[in-house]
């Protein structure tokens, strides 16, 4: 099972103060790595549960907020999983809403890949970026136009950077998380009509765990998935298959 370790890593997790990327920081954290405990909020909750981490204030409403953070402390995996979300008719979709979306979940993280990239390229070793993408990424949603754009985008920065970085020792691979227990799916949740309407097209008869999701940032991050570059990983209980 070694391939599926990651002792004497470090990894930085973006957004890792609730919900998925509290879980997947944890779960690094369990595979034996060091975990950097990122986000504009506070991340002290998750790193108590982390063997070895620290935290790292990084708000991406500046999307090069991450441009000093790797010159001066190796990180070998990065996941971006910070992201935001904006509701709205796209008739009335207003441009502020527009960019301060893109400027988190698809500018911010080019920028925090690119970073990231640029370190280990000029040390001349290996390193693995988890992009956390969505069904967003392959369908179109209603009444978010930005996030379904930006999730879009997730994927084309994700292959673009595999196609680039895969052959100097960089793996570039994205999971796509389907309808899963957190904050944010409170209000689906607790609405009789539109959560029977979730579980009857999942395949697996429930909603995800934000473990579920962990657990497949760990194999990508791991050496057991050195040969996976461009890949999007759906995590989502058979939804997109139906």
């Amino acid at each position: 099972m070694s391939a599926f370790r990651l002792d004497g890593q470090t990894a930085l997790v973006t957004g890792a103060n609730t919900g998925i990327g509290q879980a997947i920081a944890i779960a690094l954290g369990r595979a034996g790595a060091h975990v950097i405990c990122a986000g504009r909020s506070a991340c002290d909750e998750t790193a108590s549960k982390i063997d070895s981490a620290e935290t790292l204030h990084l708000d991406f409403a500046d999307p090069m907020a991450a441009q000093g953070i790797f010159a001066d402390r190796r990180v070998d995996v990065l996941v971006n999983n910070a992201g935001i979300i904006r509701r709205e008719d796209s008739a009335d979709f207003g441009e502020a809403d527009w960019d301060a979306v893109m400027d988190v979940n698809v500018k911010a993280l080019f920028f925090t890949s690119q970073a990231f990239g640029k370190a280990v390229l000029a040390q001349g070793r290996t390193g693995q970026i988890v992009n956390i993408a969505s069904l967003l990424s392959f369908q179109g949603g209603i009444r978010v136009p930005s996030y379904t754009a930006s999730k879009h985008g997730v994927v084309g920065v994700t292959k673009i950077l595999a196609n680039e970085w895969a052959a100097k020792g960089i793996n570039v691979n994205a999971i796509a998380p389907g309808y899963i227990e957190t904050n944010n799916t409170d209000a689906l949740r607790a609405d009789p009509d539109r959560n029977k309407a979730i579980l009857d097209r999942i395949p697996a008869g429930r909603w995800g765990q934000p473990d579920d999701i962990a657990e497949a940032a760990v194999f990508l991050a791991a050496p057991a998935s050195r040969y996976i570059h461009g890949t999007v990983l759906n995590v989502d209980g058979g939804w997109l298959a139906r």
